[in-house]
């Protein structure tokens, strides 16, 4: 079932333990994350973006969740215009990340809070960032500079209304060049001052042990995508696709991904963590809908 963001990460604050939010690319990945989520008992977050089709997207994720009786949410990640936000709120995502962490604070504030206005009008979640997530392979800087300060997300929790809140702790967008080391003092702060729920950029090749930590310390959500694609890749490289084995590439990356996605629940701390099930007959809908890989 689908549901608005915020009924996702208000819980998993409340309960100390994070939601993945992993990409929503294209079916075999929607339906192989929910199958995992359907299997562990876990909510379940989708990015999406305007460098995609999310209007696609939505469909997708609509038509296998509806099948699931576990909540999930479809996030528009990564915003940077009102056009792109507005884009997300048509489509029929269920929450959208206005991202104006490069900004002067006093613009970013402006334009995050006309857009908390429109999407809770629709209502749908928001997600807003303080401070700047930088880039792995820009590690060596980006690792250190703009990272999040307690007051100034707390003030901007309240000037815009957001939902959740990026933060910047140590992590970086992307492969890293370099160890990621995270700030758990300052992360224990913004979680004391705010009481908002936190989201975590760039979980991918930041440790088990340290996001399993942070979400803790209050992360609700944690945005992974890298890992997956280079678990699908690593997936592709060792199988033999050789002739007609040719068709088993894409039942290949749909099990890298169910597998991806089951240890990322286990990892965050959300199995387990979904309502109880309405039906039993649900959790093998998406299952036996699978169509033939050979014809």
């Amino acid at each position: 079932m689908l549901v608005p963001m915020k009924d996702i990460v208000d819980r998993a604050h409340a309960g100390k333990y994070g939601v993945p939010a992993v990409p929503a690319f294209n079916e075999i990945l929607i339906r192989a994350a929910i199958e995992a989520a359907v299997e562990a008992r876990s909510p379940l977050i989708f990015l999406t973006s305007n460098r995609g089709d999310p209007v696609f997207s939505h469909g997708i994720v609509r038509y296998f969740a509806d099948k699931a009786d576990i909540p999930i949410a479809l996030c528009l990640d990564h915003s940077r215009s009102f056009e792109d936000c507005v884009i997300g709120v048509r489509a029929g995502c269920t929450a959208i990340m206005a991202d104006r962490s490069e900004f002067p604070y006093e613009e970013n504030v402006a334009q995050v809070k006309l857009l908390a206005d429109i999407a809770h009008a629709a209502g749908i979640s928001i997600e807003g960032e303080i401070g700047h997530v930088g880039r792995g392979d820009n590690y060596a800087v980006d690792g250190m500079r703009n990272l999040t300060d307690p007051d100034a997300a707390k003030q901007f929790i309240g000037d815009t209304g957001v939902d959740c809140l990026a933060v910047a702790i140590g992590t970086a967008h992307g492969v890293y060049i370099g160890t990621p080391k995270l700030d758990f003092g300052r992360l224990k702060s913004i979680n004391e001052t705010c009481g908002t729920p936190l989201v975590l950029h760039g979980g991918s090749g930041s440790g088990d042990d340290n996001i399993h930590r942070a979400c803790e310390m209050g992360i609700a959500k944690v945005n992974i995508v890298t890992d997956i694609i280079i678990a699908n890749h690593q997936a592709v490289l060792d199988g033999d696709f050789t002739g007609n084995k040719a068709h088993g590439m894409f039942p290949a990356i749909s099990e890298s991904t169910r597998k991806s996605v089951l240890r990322l629940f286990d990892i965050t701390g959300s199995t387990g963590k979904a309502p109880s099930k309405n039906s039993p007959s649900n959790t093998g809908t998406i299952a036996n809908d699978k169509a033939s890989t050979e014809e």
